[in-house]
């Protein structure tokens, strides 16, 4: 019995070495598999380019996130004993990025609603609050829902407050998709007021010297932590398990009260009636934040503080904008030539593809190929998907302004190349696309400034560009106008270099060749 253990271990031994050390890395690398498995962060999503006071970028430090909502989830991630990894995404690719499985959790003032059910699942209720009406201090007295009847109304789109305003016909409502346009038309006279959840109403109407907070608190708005339909639901439970130990230990109080946002609703919803001495440290910060720096120094240094996140916001919009226009050159070029030389089945397919681009919005292309594509098995990056998009998209215009250089070139062009022993294609090469192309090279520069701004669109993909930083730094500090006027000029400095390229290339194009002899 020994002497044929002695014989397997020595055959074991002879094994070639190389055998071996592909055991012992395989070995290995499922160790360190199972232990990076574990220690793989919870991804969280949220939108905080505009969403005071649940997650946002700090008025002192824009580097740094900060929000009641924000603070909530680190408590989170302690009592579930993980690390948490935020992920930006926009407000309308939240829940389409949460189902596509870019991030496990969305975490971003979503209201438990039956109709909000159908589509994620919930965590039990991490705060309740209430609808608000907020007015300015010199316009009417609307202290009730009556009292809005016949009065403009401004409110968010899709939320507690537009369901409610539509059961009352003689209420003109308005809505918005950011709370600062919300705010701005009442501040500016475009509404009477607005009715609003109540932590969006105390900070962003309390905070203003020219509205105010008024009559009681309307219905229960609960907010919960979203989650793909159907799945994790085992870190569902964890979630809720976490939340009602957060809720006891009084994790929940401290970071609300901090943020002032602790109710006599919230207290009884948590049943909490424990009165700790907590200061509104959060609340008092940001209020300080936002009007302790009036002056116009205080505005200018603000001012240079946002070149760095303009500069990379800049660097991004560029990268997407030239890597989409290279594409929608070559394929625009290939489109051209299929459809007016290439056989027939390829003309009438380059046709269609034309007409079908042209005629559906950008948007929703984009969309279609970032969170649509992965239902097909094609998983892209948000910087893939857009640049792709983009390309594709002016690919068709392209093509257009391609076709109508190339029928622009005489004739006789190409009758003299084939009559000079070139091919057809030679003929296309080196006469006839270079004559046409000298001739779109003004068009081609026009749509390049257009893909330029139109860049902007990617930020519905969580690519953080230009258009997005404008929305963030504007919504901070509810200054559009300085702020717009620097983004604006962002992208007039991204242009202006092209169309004076394109023009050099111009004159270069249009002088004639000649030999000297």
């Amino acid at each position: 019995m020994r002497h044929g253990m002695r014989r397997h271990l020595a055959r074991f031994l002879t094994v070639p070495r190389w055998i071996m050390c592909a055991m012992v890395v395989l070995l290995a690398g499922g160790v360190m598999s199972q232990a990076a498995h574990a220690d793989q962060p919870l991804r969280w999503a949220a939108d905080a380019s505009a969403d005071v006071p649940f997650t946002f970028h700090d008025p002192n430090d824009q580097s740094r996130l900060t929000g009641f909502e924000y603070d909530l989830m680190q408590s989170l991630g302690e009592h579930l004993h993980k690390p948490l990894q935020f992920v930006q995404n926009d407000w309308d690719g939240l829940i389409p990025g949460l189902q596509r499985g870019l991030y496990e959790m969305v975490m971003c003032g979503i209201e438990i609603t039956s109709e909000h059910a159908e589509g994620i699942d919930f965590s039990a209720p991490y705060y309740v609050t209430s609808e608000r009406i907020v007015t300015r201090r010199n316009g009417p007295a609307l202290t009730g829902l009556e009292a809005l009847n016949g009065h403009a109304v401004g409110t968010i789109k899709a939320t507690q407050a537009e369901r409610i305003l539509a059961n009352h016909p003689q209420v003109q409502m308005r809505t918005y998709d950011e709370e600062t346009n919300v705010f701005m038309d009442l501040v500016n006279g475009r509404t009477d007021a607005v009715l609003i959840d109540g932590p969006i109403a105390q900070y962003y109407g309390a905070t203003n010297p020219d509205l105010q907070v008024v009559g009681q608190p309307i219905g229960t708005v609960s907010y919960g932590i979203a989650f793909a339909k159907g799945q994790n639901a085992a870190l569902r439970e964890q979630v809720n398990a976490a939340l009602e130990v957060m809720k006891k230990d009084g994790s929940l109080h401290r970071i609300l009260a901090r943020w002032n946002l602790w109710t006599p609703q919230t207290a009884a919803w948590a049943e909490d009636t424990s009165t700790p001495t907590i200061e509104p440290v959060n609340w008092n910060d940001y209020v300080a934040a936002l009007h302790g720096s009036s002056g116009w120094r205080a505005k200018t240094a603000r001012y240079v503080s946002f070149l760095p996140l303009l500069a990379k916001g800049a660097v991004l919009t560029l990268l997407v904008s030239l890597c989409a226009m290279v594409l929608a050159v070559g394929l625009g070029l290939t489109l051209a030539l299929l459809r007016l030389y290439g056989p027939a089945p390829l003309a009438t397919l380059s046709s269609l593809y034309v007409e079908i681009v042209r005629g559906t919005p950008l948007l929703i292309q984009i969309l279609l190929i970032f969170y649509g594509l992965p239902q097909c098995g094609l998983n892209l990056s948000p910087f893939v998907a857009g640049v792709l998009a983009l390309g594709l998209n002016y690919a068709a215009y392209e093509a257009e302004n391609y076709r109508a250089g190339l029928q622009s070139v005489a004739r006789g062009q190409m009758e003299a190349a084939l009559a000079l022993n070139m091919t057809h294609v030679q003929s296309l090469r080196y006469v006839v696309v270079p004559q046409a192309f000298r001739l779109v090279m003004p068009v081609m520069t026009n749509d390049f400034i257009s893909l330029l701004k139109d860049s902007s669109l990617v930020s519905v993909i969580t690519l953080t560009e230009l258009t997005q930083t404008y929305i963030r730094l504007s919504s901070t500090y509810f200054d559009y106008f300085g702020t717009g006027l620097m983004v604006g000029g962002a992208y007039l400095l991204l242009g202006l270099p092209f169309v004076r390229l394109a023009r050099m290339a111009e004159k270069k194009l249009s002088q004639p060749h000649i030999r000297r002899r």
